[in-house]
C-alpha cells in the first residue's frame, strides 16, 4: 500500500448508530491524520444513540461528525473511495454489502451491541464503554501496522487478526 494521500476506512454496521460512529471517532483521533474514518449503517436508524454521543464526549471526542447514514452514500459517483471497509456488528457482516469500487480490504471485527444491553443505567454505560475499549484496542493495533511494507496478503491476514482479538 503506498502512502500518497491518508487511507479511507468505513465502518459498517447495520444501523449506524453506535459501535461504527464510535469506531470513525477513535480513528479519526488515532489515526493522526494518515486516515479519513467514515461510518455508514446498511438500514441506518437516523440517529446517534445518546449513550454513544455520551461515551464519545467522556473521552473529549469532537461529535460534529456524528450522524447516522446509509452506506449508499459511498456508493455514488465522487464519494471517497475506500481502501479499507470494516463491518463492527454481527449482523452487518451475514449482510450481502455492495461491490465497493477499487476492491478494498475487508473484514469484520464484531463488537457485541451494547444498544442491547439490559439492565441497570450503569450495566447499560458499561457495555458501550465495553465497546468503545474493544473498538479502540482494534483500531490502536491497526494504525500501527506497517501498512507501506506489507503484501496485499499478508496485510488482509493481518487485519483479520485484529478482529479475531477479543479486544
Amino acid at each position: 500500500m503506498s502512502d500518497h494521500r491518508p487511507y479511507n476506512v468505513l465502518f459498517i454496521c447495520t444501523g449506524n448508530s453506535a459501535r461504527s460512529i464510535m469506531a470513525e471517532a477513535i480513528l479519526t483521533r488515532e489515526g493522526g491524520g494518515r486516515y479519513n474514518a467514515f461510518s455508514a449503517g446498511s438500514q441506518p436508524k437516523g440517529e446517534v444513540h445518546p449513550s454513544a454521543l455520551d461515551v464519545l464526549k467522556m473521552r473529549n471526542h469532537d461529535l460534529e461528525f456524528a450522524r447516522s447514514k446509509s452506506w449508499d452514500e459511498f456508493e455514488v459517483d465522487g464519494a471517497p473511495k475506500m481502501d479499507f471497509v470494516f463491518t463492527v456488528c454481527d449482523s452487518a457482516a451475514a449482510e450481502t454489502c455492495p461491490i465497493w469500487p477499487g476492491h478494498p480490504i475487508t473484514a469484520h471485527w464484531g463488537i457485541p451491541d451494547p444498544a442491547a444491553a439490559e439492565g441497570s443505567e450503569a450495566e447499560r454505560m458499561l457495555a458501550f464503554s465495553d465497546a468503545y475499549r474493544m473498538l479502540t484496542n482494534r483500531i490502536t493495533i491497526f494504525v500501527n501496522l506497517p501498512l507501506q511494507s506489507l503484501d496485499q496478503p499478508t496485510l488482509q491476514r493481518r487485519i483479520d487478526e485484529i478482529g479475531a482479538n477479543e479486544g
